[in-house]
């Protein structure tokens, strides 16, 4: 297979990554899974995401031996620390250092803030993510799982790092983002990491994927990630330790599906959520 080179900007960093990268949510064979991200990485993927919470740790730690064979200087690694972790200077220092240790690296790509918990102070954990940036433990910043108001004033309360991306749930079965968020997103440049882009698998059989795909000589899954892809400053993250699920999802690069066929999705599969009803939720 050809290296495939599609490349999206990293907020407005000027550093560029695939335009799709790998998460690691949920493995259950790492050995497995560190064939099939080699795999990944040889066919021109080169952005990976993780968290501490995967696995108690054994992510980042899998992470670390993929790191360990294909270079740190030819990945662009993401990780995301939990909030309650967030809310003091000593333990956000404290996870960033075993991330990293875990990881076997001095420095991460891009820490996000895994998710905004109501009862915590969301400023304070922002000041705790921007103080790791200036003590060099990452060298960009984002957060996960936060709505526009929560981006407002994650924004608001920075004074010299920028958010670089949120992490958010978005297939074709879920566009809440696209009502508020994504418009959000495109306007401030900040990029939007996708998770469960293909559902769990849940596209394959989808009867208006599959006629789309006919048309490109892609399958369902090919589709459903393009479909993202093709969005402005989109980035899906799906997740497999398959070698040949990987191959599958390095066919959705390089190409893009027309705007006939992206208002086509929209009008023929309906989102699950309602996009008015959670207005203010993303």
């Amino acid at each position: 297979m050809a290296r495939v080179k599609d490349k999206k900007e990293i907020g407005k960093t000027g550093e560029y990554v695939s335009s799709l990268g790998l998460g690691t949510f949920g493995i259950q064979d790492y050995d497995r899974a560190l064939k099939a991200f080699i795999y990944a990485f040889e066919n021109g993927v080169d952005n990976y995401d993780t968290a501490e919470m995967y696995g108690n740790g054994a992510a980042e730690e899998f992470l670390g031996r993929f790191i360990k064979e294909v270079g740190r200087e030819n990945v662009f690694i993401t990780t995301k620390i939990m909030p309650h972790n967030m809310v003091s200077r000593e333990r956000a220092e404290r996870s960033a250092r075993n991330s990293l240790k875990r990881l076997g690296i001095s420095t991460v790509d891009l820490i996000l803030l895994h998710w905004s918990e109501p009862h915590l102070s969301l400023e304070k954990q922002i000041k705790n993510l921007e103080y790791l940036a200036d003590k060099g433990y990452t060298r960009y910043i984002g957060v996960s799982n936060l709505n526009v108001s929560e981006m407002e004033l994650a924004i608001n309360t920075l004074s010299k790092h920028d958010i670089v991306a949120n992490q958010v749930r978005y297939s074709v079965y879920d566009r809440r983002v696209e009502k508020n968020l994504l418009p959000y997103c495109i306007k401030n440049r900040i990029t939007i990491q996708a998770y469960t882009p293909i559902e769990r698998g849940e596209v394959v059989g989808d009867r208006i994927l599959k006629e789309i795909g006919e048309k490109y000589g892609k399958t369902e899954v090919q589709v459903a990630l393009n479909y993202l892809i093709s969005q402005e400053l989109v980035i899906p993250i799906p997740k497999t330790e398959k070698k040949e699920r990987i191959e599958e999802f390095i066919g959705s690069m390089g190409w893009r599906l027309s705007q006939e066929d992206i208002k086509l999705i929209r009008e023929k599969i309906p989102s699950r959520y309602s996009i008015d009803d959670l207005e203010e939720e993303q």
